[in-house]
């Protein structure tokens, strides 16, 4: 089936990143998830390599990711009961926001609480795991264009300066020219080339990408001047902001993956389909008759036809009807790939 889309493309991405990639240290598990990022720029693809040992310790935590203040309060809760601000390292804001991620953590059952006078205590019941070794990012152009390779390798620059990342790669469709045409645009040489058949879901690599110092400092290009004679404006990013928001990042791979597109379709659509073809389960449309996009799968649909109630019950043999059962579908793939959920 070949891509008809971007989201078809980026869909075809993630599923042989899921079953083809080979992380750097043999025996890390890989968990990939799509359309995640920062506020600055987000990813079609990311790739998380992740300690074996530490993605099922991951689990015991839940499903549901944590943000930076989360993150903050659980990789430093205290063994023993401790008041929370003796325990804590100055966050640089409010401490009323520490108390709210406390309450919310305990509301979870990921952190213990208890008040002694006016005073609350906080204690951990399990360290929070250093669970990700590296973190791979994908920019998915099936079709390159010239304007589109402009476009990207100015995406590209940013992403190396920036080195939030430890790697990242741009995916684009093989086409039967000799020479593909990826090659030949003008991209920074510290990131990766990929090219994709969308029909088998096999991936050569093209170019070999650097690896990025994502532990050390980077640079944030905040203005690109149209001519070649005026200074580019930017920002020194530190190690530590870099690390917060890797951490942050992973979390909502983590909960996300990429198979929650479900989440803002309409499985409950009587042309809504999950097929599997060579390259995985993917969602169709019978009325179009390809994988729809995100934007055009939604109630405003011209063609859009919800089930009817005969196959949410006697009808069907699965409760809930078959856009129920193709969420549960998704939904226990993508907790297959998370090992000691309980």
């Amino acid at each position: 089936m070949a891509h008809n889309s971007e989201f078809a493309f980026e869909l075809r991405v993630c599923q042989w990143a899921e079953r083809e990639w080979a992380p750097a240290s043999a025996g890390d598990a890989v968990l990939v998830a799509r359309q995640l990022g920062t506020q600055y720029r987000r990813w079609d693809t990311l790739i998380l390599e992740c300690d074996p040992d530490g993605l099922e310790a991951r689990g015991a935590f839940g499903p549901e990711a944590f943000d930076s203040d989360h993150l903050h309060v659980l990789e430093h809760a205290p063994v023993d009961w401790t008041f929370y601000r003796d325990a804590l390292p100055d966050p640089g804001y409010p401490w009323r926001y520490v108390r709210e991620s406390i309450h919310e953590l305990a509301d979870r059952g990921a952190l213990d609480t208890r008040k002694r006078g006016r005073r609350i205590e906080i204690r951990r019941q399990r360290p929070y795991p250093d669970w990700v070794r590296r973190v791979v990012a994908i920019e998915n152009k099936p079709d390159l264009t010239a304007s589109a390779a402009r476009d990207l390798a100015d995406q590209l620059e940013r992403d190396v300066a920036l080195g939030l990342a430890d790697e990242v790669w741009v995916a684009t469709a093989v086409t039967d020219e000799r020479v593909e045409p990826i090659l030949l645009a003008d991209f920074p040489p510290e990131a990766g080339v990929l090219t994709v058949d969308t029909e088998t879901g096999s991936a050569d690599t093209v170019w070999e990408p650097r690896s990025l110092d994502a532990d050390g400092p980077g640079t944030r290009i905040t203005e690109r001047p149209d001519d070649d004679y005026s200074a580019a404006r930017f920002e020194y990013v530190d190690p530590a902001w870099k690390e917060e928001k890797r951490r942050a990042i992973a979390e909502r791979a983590y909960e996300r993956g990429w198979r929650s597109y479900a989440d803002t379709m309409r499985p409950d659509c009587r042309h809504f389909e999950l097929r599997d073809g060579p390259t995985g389960v993917s969602p169709y449309c019978t009325a179009k008759e390809r994988t729809p996009t995100a934007r055009e799968c939604r109630g405003g649909c011209d063609e859009f036809a919800p089930e009817p109630p005969a196959w949410r019950t006697k009808g069907w043999p699965i409760e809930g009807g078959p856009g129920a059962a193709s969420k549960r579908l998704l939904a226990r793939r993508r907790r297959e790939r998370r090992p000691g959920l309980e």
